[in-house]
């Protein structure tokens, strides 16, 4: 039995690969079986992804211009509008060479990128003419930089200033004396601060683990690094000047999809996919394993069900999502060492 598996209470694999839930079939062909993505069932599971379940249930309330929603709600309307189905599409696997996906990609450019300097913002100037200089937010420049990336965007120059601004301006400030000042810092003391927002951190270094390792830049490369210390020198969940307090109690509720939150098993599965095997993570590692049920599968507890105009899995209920992320993240820290 490998090493990783022994830790279950059961092996859930046959569950995650049934074909209702073709994003969650393959992932566990790829990430968990090891196949091939050309592989014949894995490419029949892709292909399935556009077809059933919640992206076609997402793609058929989208407005013709490609926007959901109201178009100047884009952020605000929380979880409905233009920025919060594109990190549903992307965290779900879409095919960004669709049509309406592309247009929703560029609406969401046009209207929230600050032409200044390539940062997210949660506002739009008028007639849709970029984002708001002042309003420019870490953790939506993270998400959507991720999704944009995720859909295929990675080469546009607009997604590589975006990336740009996250080597630029994001902080890992752990309870500084002298928090920084000027833009962006100035207005969003709940992003900066003395100690930087954890999650604002989380969905920056989510969108540049995204970035293929041959394409990543020397600035790309030192961000990631000072990004994944400073979460492990939180021990993931915990708070580094006090290891023996939980940061957020609900950071081990684990949810799908997170949006601009996180939790223990996101960050452990954004530093799963860098490589990362840390002694830092065992903490948060154990605390994966003990949620696990009788059968090896894992409930979700978090969920914005009521919020979104689709629904997920429901809550305090068997959920193929964590499950997934799960065993995955374990597969990865017990696998024998390369």
């Amino acid at each position: 039995m490998a090493a990783w598996s022994s830790v279950l209470n059961a092996d859930p694999t046959d569950w995650l690969l049934e074909d209702n839930n073709p994003p969650v079939r393959y992932h566990a062909l790829t990430g968990i079986l090891g196949k091939k993505e050309s592989a014949p069932d894995a490419k029949a599971a892709k292909s399935a992804i556009m077809k059933t379940c919640a992206v076609p249930a997402i793609l058929g309330v989208q407005e013709a211009d490609g926007f959901w929603g109201a178009p100047d709600s884009f952020y605000s309307s929380k979880y409905t509008g233009t920025v919060w189905q594109l990190i549903i599409l992307a965290e779900l696997g879409a095919d960004g060479g669709d049509t309406r996906i592309k247009k929703a990609c560029e609406f969401i450019l046009q209207r929230s990128q600050d032409r200044e300097s390539g940062g997210l913002s949660i506002h739009s100037w008028a007639k849709g003419q970029g984002g708001r200089h002042g309003e420019v937010i870490p953790c939506l420049t993270g998400n959507l930089v991720f999704s944009l990336i995720k859909l295929g965007y990675l080469e546009d120059p607009r997604v590589q200033q975006s990336i740009e601004w996250i080597t630029k301006y994001q902080r890992f400030d752990d309870s500084v004396p002298h928090p920084p000042t000027g833009w962006p810092y100035d207005k969003w003391e709940m992003c900066w601060g003395s100690h930087t927002c954890h999650m604002g951190v989380v969905k920056a270094l989510k969108a540049l683990a995204e970035i293929p390792v041959a394409k990543r830049s020397k600035a790309v490369r030192k961000t990631i690094e000072r990004a994944a210390e400073f979460l492990l020198v939180h021990h993931i969940h915990k708070r580094s000047h006090n290891l023996g307090r939980v940061s957020k109690p609900g950071w081990l509720k684990f949810g799908f999809p997170l949006m601009y939150q996180t939790d223990a098993l996101e960050i452990l599965r954004i530093l799963a996919a860098l490589g990362c095997r840390d002694p830092r993570m065992q903490e948060a590692i154990n605390a994966v394993i003990s949620r696990q049920d009788q059968n090896g599968k894992w409930h979700i507890e978090n969920t914005y069900n009521d919020r979104m105009s689709v629904k997920f899995e429901k809550k305090n209920q068997p959920s193929k999502w964590i499950t997934l992320h799960a065993v995955r993240v374990l597969k990865h820290f017990f696998s024998e060492r390369d």
